[in-house]
């Protein structure tokens, strides 16, 4: 049976009940959307900047320079006016070497003890002399430099105040919604102490550094907001403002905060020992891409493949070129980012767990952990300065888009390869090859295919045969430049 249709004309009159029970429906309605836009963004953002204010400082950096020889900037350099203003500031200086002068610079911070912890950015008191540290009252401090971490563009820094001074807590940047509302404040521009507000436009951006996790908004942030806070609507910090994208140097509306819960845990480190402690695995990675991963025959391209394993920990514990790590301490890995973080954030000395794929089956191994910055600072063989010419040998072989030809001596000199190295050098790449978009270039060095050491043209044309005999669509080599090794799969063809 079909529903039956009713409706009202124009001239149908309207009960009173029905007419207060859409009119109450309306005010409900309107009440709620009231309460959707105070909900979504306060009416004034004037209380909290006046509660969160005073814990926001400007900082002041004077360094000694070098004085110039050239005519400072007067005229540019190869004008015609040159020499003229070079010789003019000569006969004032009566021959003698200009002297040294001071360069200063802005940026900001904030407090996050009463007791006069500081928090900043690396670059901004980097190589500094002085440090000011001025206050939301006027006062002005000398600060010292309590420890850095140029990885995460942090610094902390310590004054000694007469009284207790205003601070504020970290916030969990986890928590943070692309979409909620946010607070940026600091020393824009030198113009003194400024807010700016926006929202979390997105989570987890990597710029460059290898434990980046940028919160990235749309607040304004310019030139001396570096080192200062970004606030959360409970004025919890939930971020350290530290660089924007822009074509012309002001805000354009994409600026980057440091999370966090990366900051935190570079501060305590800062503040317990003067530097930072990393957990060290002592391997080599790359991603798992989904070429990598139908050349090695797996389902799911997830992981961190092992492309080398120097002297370390993972050594120790048995791992090996080609592994694949599964998981580390009990977590999931999905690709290199997330498993140097993790492995950065752990303590230094810890033994974990971590699991492997080697020979398609997975296995676990117990590794006690290094610490990175001291593996940082060992010494590191030179590597070579030119790898683009590698010399012709009259055996050779042209396949997958690649000529090779067998290490010798001297091929191994001209690369800057120790006498150790084995496998075959690339002495030409077909630019048209897929080998070349997947940046193989002459000089590299084929030391694995199909994860097995190649050092001769037969071993490599083996290992195309038995992958194409196993129906795979692709061979994976391990590739060396400059010492360096990573994973490339190269397709088959028919």
């Amino acid at each position: 049976m079909q529903p039956k249709a009713v409706s009202l004309s124009k001239s149908d009159a309207m009960t009173p009940n029905l007419k207060y029970l859409m009119m109450g429906m309306l005010a409900l309605a309107f009440v709620l959307l009231q309460s959707v836009m105070a909900l979504a963004k306060p009416e004034s953002l004037a209380p909290l900047a006046e509660k969160i204010s005073p814990s926001v400082v400007n900082i002041t950096t004077s360094t000694t320079v070098e004085g110039r020889t050239g005519p400072r900037g007067i005229v540019p350099e190869g004008s015609p006016f040159e020499d003229f203003f070079k010789e003019f500031r000569d006969r004032n200086n009566d021959g003698a070497p200009p002297a040294p002068r001071k360069s200063a610079a802005l940026g900001s911070g904030f407090v996050i003890s009463e007791d006069g912890f500081v928090v900043t950015n690396n670059h901004v008191i980097d190589g500094a002399d002085e440090i000011t540290i001025e206050f939301f009252t006027g006062e002005e401090l000398k600060a010292t430099v309590i420890g850095t971490d140029a990885n995460t563009d942090i610094a902390l820094l310590k004054v000694e105040a007469p009284n207790a001074l205003p601070f504020v807590s970290f916030g969990d940047s986890n928590a943070a919604r692309v979409g909620d509302w946010v607070i940026a404040m600091g020393n824009p521009l030198g113009q003194g102490f400024s807010v700016s507000a926006g929202i979390v436009s997105a989570r987890n951006r990597a710029l460059s550094g290898t434990y980046d996790d940028y919160i990235q908004t749309d607040a304004a942030i310019n030139r001396g907001n570096s080192g200062g806070p970004l606030f959360n609507m409970d004025g919890e910090v939930i971020g350290v403002n530290t660089a924007i994208l822009s074509p012309n140097g002001g805000s354009i509306g994409i600026g980057f905060s440091m999370a966090s819960n990366v900051v935190t845990r570079v501060v305590d480190q800062l503040k317990e020992f003067g530097e930072t402690r990393r957990g060290w695995l002592g391997v080599r990675i790359q991603d798992v891409t989904q070429d990598v991963a139908d050349a090695m025959g797996l389902a799911k391209a997830s992981g961190a493949l092992i492309t080398d394993v120097p002297e370390g920990p993972a050594k120790e514990a048995g791992l090996k070129t080609g592994d694949i790590i599964l998981s580390f301490a009990g977590v999931d890995v999905e690709d290199t980012r997330g498993l140097v973080r993790q492995v950065g954030n752990s303590t230094v000395g810890a033994a974990v767990r971590v699991t492997i794929l080697r020979d398609g089956k997975s296995q676990t191994l117990k590794i006690t952990l290094g610490r990175r910055e001291d593996a940082e600072n060992a010494s590191m063989p030179a590597e070579n300065s030119d790898t683009e010419n590698a010399p012709m040998a009259p055996a050779s072989k042209s396949l997958l888009g690649l000529t090779v030809t067998p290490l010798t001596d001297d091929i191994r000199a001209e690369l800057g390869a120790d006498d150790a190295t084995t496998g075959l050098a690339v002495t030409e790449v077909d630019e048209t090859s897929e080998a070349f978009e997947k940046g193989l270039r002459i000089g590299d060095i084929i030391t694995e295919a199909g994860q097995e050491a190649v050092e001769t043209i037969d071993g490599l044309e083996n290992q195309v045969k038995s992958a194409r005999d196993a129906g795979r669509k692709s061979l994976l080599l391990l590739i060396r430049r400059a010492g360096d090794p990573r994973f490339v799969a190269l397709s088959l063809g028919e």
